[in-house]
């Protein structure tokens, strides 16, 4: 029997090695507004605290997020989203980085071992042996100093073909990294960022679709320590507490005052061009408190409250208080819900949603966005929505053909879903009726999307959508294709193409049509050559656009 036993100890291991392919590699099954659940847990050797990069393709793919685990089940596991590039869906897949990895294994391994503890443990402790064990240096733990990412140059030209065939140069440097626990601390950096260094150009210098698209990503120096009650970060970010402020470049400080209940203060600048309430030359400040209960695998709420002020151009602007709540249960049915409330004291401000056109004073609510969201099944989970403005969104409505935009597209109450098919094809959809004062007649909301996890003659990703919208501040349509492919561990192209028409009581209409192609080429192990090219063709603006660039993976 002794001898069953270990011949079991020895072989089980052995049978679980057949799995190692798909080791550090999971399955994003549900997403709520604020986390992501994967398909694997405990048992996989997931714990608290490890990093995982979402991808939709190849481990080497262009990342989709960052993630980190914040609670673990035995199959199951959640995670907060540390930074989003694009819109995470369920069936991406997560991967932990190669030290998480050798963790995962480890804590998989000594879960075997835990099931024949009688067998290859010792039944009794020697004193002297054990100190000497205590004395022997042990390597740091595998997060600290954990530096991944790259940093990459760049040199791109601009022909305007408007009419003018003026040119423009710019050299700049585009970093990405993911640092834990720099030099042994709990300071961490994560994310992306892209800065000019030099540019030269014979006319007024054109705001590219590529430089809209560059200002929408983040990176964030920031300080998690479980052990302490203080919380902070810097840089660009969204505020871990209430994400529906949108992008802040700034800082954040919070402390926890008790079990389950954070304070802070944050301030800042509000630069991404897909924020509803966009304008580069703002400032916001404010504080809020957050409580949080519940477990990820039961009951989980959490709920936000606080004020603030913005300042445009150095002027006051709007006073507001705003909250955030989110209720979820399981993977099965999660409630999310923010507000702004506003003190409207600026004679400018105008009631758009309404019809009016007189100044609005008082207060009221300028921002509401609700959503609800069920996953009857694995393969279907279905939501409805009612998105509410007050006043006129300032988005930059050249990025309306991208798909960055769509949340704020759809105005009033709007259902959808996502139906995972056979031969790897996702089906999603959302429609929605916008009815307001002043409407001869509502207006239906339209967005129908197909993606194919791998097309089959070409071997590439590829998601096809189209959306048609009327809303109180403008209407238009839009069509887009991505087609992403990825040759071995080398090579990697992309091409987005789209057209886009939009009209707004403040702007006359301007149709435009784009494509963005780029290739990146992996040399030498961690050098990377790339290069791409922007044909944009509008009403307004004209140009191409071609850049190349040389960087550095560490």
């Amino acid at each position: 029997m002794t001898r069953a036993l270990i011949l079991l100890s020895v072989l089980c291991p052995l049978l679980r090695a057949g799995d190692s392919a798909e080791k550090g590699r999971f399955r994003v099954k549900y997403v709520t507004a604020d986390t992501v659940y994967l398909d694997a847990g405990r048992n996989a050797g997931l714990s608290t605290g490890m990093k995982l990069g979402v991808r939709r393709g190849p481990e080497n793919s262009e990342p989709v997020a960052d993630l980190e685990v914040i609670s673990v089940a035995a199959t199951s596991a959640a995670c907060s989203i540390s930074a989003a590039h694009q819109e995470i869906q369920p069936g991406d897949v997560a991967y932990l980085s190669p030290e998480d990895k050798q963790a995962a294994e480890s804590l998989q391994s000594s879960g075997d071992a835990g099931r024949f503890a009688q067998v290859v443990t010792f039944t009794e402790g020697d004193p002297l042996e054990e100190e000497a064990r205590e004395s022997v240096p042990r390597p740091p733990l595998p997060e600290v100093n954990r530096a991944t990412g790259r940093i990459t140059f760049e040199y791109s030209s601009l022909r305007d073909q408007a009419g003018s065939g003026l040119n423009s140069y710019e050299a700049g440097v585009a970093f990405r990294a993911d640092i834990t626990r720099i030099g042994g601390s709990y300071w961490n950096l994560r994310g992306y960022w892209r800065g000019r260094l030099d540019s030269r150009q014979g006319g007024i210098q054109q705001q590219t679709l590529n430089d809209l698209l560059n200002r929408t990503y983040h990176l964030t120096l920031y300080y998690d320590n479980p052990q302490s009650a203080w919380r902070a970060g810097f840089g660009r970010f969204y505020l871990p507490w209430a994400s529906s402020l949108d992008t802040i470049d700034g800082g954040y400080l919070g402390r926890q005052v008790s079990k389950g209940v954070t304070a802070g203060i944050f301030a800042g600048t509000t630069p991404d061009p897909t924020s509803w309430n966009y304008s580069p030359g703002r400032q916001i400040f404010g504080s809020f408190l957050n409580y949080e209960t519940g477990s990820f695998e039961t009951v989980r709420y959490s709920g936000t409250g606080g004020l603030a002020f913005t300042r445009l151009n150095g002027r006051p602007e709007r006073r507001f208080a705003f909250f955030e709540n989110n209720l979820t249960f399981r993977r099965v049915f999660s409630i999310y819900h923010n507000v702004e409330v506003d003190d409207f004291r600026s004679p400018l401000q105008s009631s758009v949603s309404s019809g009016a056109t007189a100044p609005i004073s008082g207060v009221g609510v300028s921002r509401s966005f609700l959503t609800v969201r069920m996953q009857p099944a694995s393969f279907l989970s279905l939501d409805l929505s009612h998105n509410y403005f007050r006043d006129q969104p300032t988005f930059d409505p050249r990025l309306i053909g991208t798909g960055l935009l769509d949340k704020l597209l759809f105005q009033g109450f709007s259902g959808g879903f996502q139906l995972d098919l056979p031969l790897r094809l996702s089906l999603y959809s959302s429609l929605g009726k916008s009815d307001r004062t002043g409407d001869a007649k509502s207006s239906w909301n339209q967005l129908y999307g197909l993606a194919v996890r791998r097309l089959w003659w070409v071997g590439a990703r590829a998601d096809v959508r189209y959306s048609r919208f009327t809303s109180a501040f403008g209407r238009g349509n839009y069509r887009s294709l991505m087609l992403t492919r990825q040759v071995g561990e080398a090579l990697r192209f992309n091409v987005q193409a789209g057209d886009q028409t939009y009209a707004s009581p403040f702007s006359r209409q301007d149709r435009a049509r784009y494509i963005n192609g780029s290739i990146d080429w992996l040399l030498a192990g961690r050098y990377i050559l790339g290069g791409g090219m922007t044909v944009y063709r509008g009403q307004i603006q004209k140009y191409e656009q071609t850049y190349f660039n040389l960087g550095y993976r560490f």
